[in-house]
């Protein structure tokens, strides 16, 4: 049994990373945190996430701009959180400003600053030490760099390593245990451990990557916990007597099920913000005479309604997109926000990215695969189950079925002029292709504009609102010879 005195050495350390707005298992980590303040003592206790715990795909996130994310981590009782890709680049920093007003911890980023003011966001600390009982925890943090999307919202966001080895220099000496939180993924975390080696700890995330027991690199542990809150890690530190580091004595991750304990107070706040945010959505956009229809193999209305709203918010010579980004038929009558959110959830941008007719044509082939219409894609912020065939404006496109695969189109047609394989066009389209995801060739640009913040589905808001685009989007652009 411990004395007193290794009770008091010892800090249980909770983790959290990329819930994504899973509000279905945040009543269980919630349960969780509480079981352990009751058995270890708040002055024991140590809760952290490591960002994305927003999505706006979940409608509690977007009809609340964040808000019931904010709220039930007040309620769990975090002692610091950092942010994601999902937060800082899915929200606008006033938006931002206004979620994270509300927030009773710290939120920890070392690598961001405003470009205009030369200083991090008012709601972010670049570092904190925190008091625990007896022990000083140093926290530091940094989220992953995406620069061309960040300096579009007016922020810089920094190389993470040297971002972060002033504070890991300032803080060693100071604190008995040294963590940073860090939304770069699992390669970035392994270089911070190489190359920073007086870090105690790394809690990771970003890449959705599952560590059951903790990575050691040297002298400095890492842990991650998945993804969508299907786990929570724990780590049990102790202080060394001597004066050294602090000892890992274990550590690993408690899988959330289905039928575990849940915080009943957090059940009832999840429910109250999904009521609201449903009575918030209920704003209605347009009203159809007919419905618009999906399909994933081959052109469809709806697909068309996508392309015209990325043409003409773009002003791109051309558009593509991919029918995947819509999860099911527009049906007649009233479309409200909260439809077109169920529809078209993806937190994808708009961009115009420069393209040799070769590569548009390659990618057109593509889409008369099955294994590109079926492919199975995750990430970068597609939220859809398949890829789905490519969706056009401003082409129209021939193509013979019984020819090979890769040369079944004929030709296309730009206005009054054939495509050119080598000439570059202007094409309206969207970010997740330009990173090399789901058809290849449409990331072969050496120009590309990002588009923030307005989504893809803002976009058919407007276009659903633009006189004659219904009936637009039923004209044919792929002909079968």
């Amino acid at each position: 049994m411990m004395d007193m005195n290794e009770v008091e050495d010892t800090l249980t350390l909770l983790h959290t990373n990329d819930i994504h707005s899973h509000f279905e298992n945040m009543g269980a980590i919630a349960a969780i945190v509480a079981d352990r303040k009751q058995k270890c003592g708040e002055d024991q206790l140590l809760v952290l996430d490591i960002g994305d715990h927003m999505d706006r795909m979940s409608i509690e996130t977007e009809g609340s701009s964040g808000g019931a994310n904010i709220d039930i981590i007040n309620m769990t009782g975090y002692d610091a959180i950092t942010i994601g890709n999902n937060e800082g680049l899915t929200y606008t920093p006033e938006l931002l400003n206004q979620a994270y007003a509300g927030i009773s911890c710290p939120i920890i980023c070392s690598n961001v600053e405003e470009i205009e003011s030369g200083v991090p966001p008012v709601w972010m600390e670049t570092h904190r030490i925190i008091h625990k009982g007896t022990w000083k925890i140093g926290l530091i943090g940094a989220t992953a760099q995406y620069s061309d999307y960040y300096e579009l919202l007016g922020w810089n966001v920094s190389d993470p390593i040297s971002s972060l080895a002033p504070w890991v220099a300032k803080l060693r000496g100071e604190v008995d245990l040294l963590v940073v939180l860090s939304h770069l993924g699992l390669p970035t975390d392994q270089k911070l451990a190489e190359q920073l080696p007086e870090i105690d700890v790394i809690l990771g995330g970003h890449s959705h990557h599952v560590l059951d027991r903790p990575l050691w690199i040297g002298t400095t542990v890492l842990g991650a916990a998945g993804k969508f809150g299907q786990y929570i890690g724990e780590m049990v530190w102790k202080k060394d007597t001597q004066g050294a580091r602090a000892h890992l004595l274990d550590g690993g991750l408690i899988p959330i099920t289905e039928n575990m304990e849940r915080d009943v107070s957090i059940e009832n706040a999840i429910v109250l913000h999904r009521q609201r945010a449903e009575e918030r959505m209920n704003r209605t956009v347009a009203m159809l005479e007919a419905p618009i229809e999906i399909n994933y193999e081959t052109e469809s209305p709806f697909g068309n309604l996508l392309a015209q709203a990325v043409r003409q918010f773009t002003g791109a010579e051309l558009s593509i997109v991919n029918a995947g980004q819509l999860l099911a038929d527009l049906p007649a009558g009233e479309v409200t926000e909260g439809l077109l959110h169920r529809l078209c959830p993806s937190p994808v941008n708009p961009c115009v990215t420069l393209l040799q007719g070769k590569n548009i044509k390659l990618a057109l082939e593509q889409s008369l695969l099955p294994e590109f219409t079926h492919k199975t894609i995750m990430g970068f912020g597609f939220r859809g189950k398949v890829l789905g065939c490519l969706c056009v404006d401003g082409i129209d496109i021939s193509y013979d079925l019984s020819r090979p695969a890769y040369d079944r189109i004929t030709h296309i047609q730009l206005g009054d002029q054939p495509l050119e394989a080598e000439k570059e066009y202007s094409v309206g389209c969207l970010d997740m292709f330009t990173f090399g995801i789901g058809y290849m060739s449409l990331s072969e640009s050496n120009e590309v504009k990002y588009i923030l913040p307005e989504f893809i589905r803002d976009l058919l808001r407007m276009q659903l609102q633009t006189p004659g685009a219904a009936l637009a989007s039923a004209e044919k652009r792929w002909f079968m010879v």
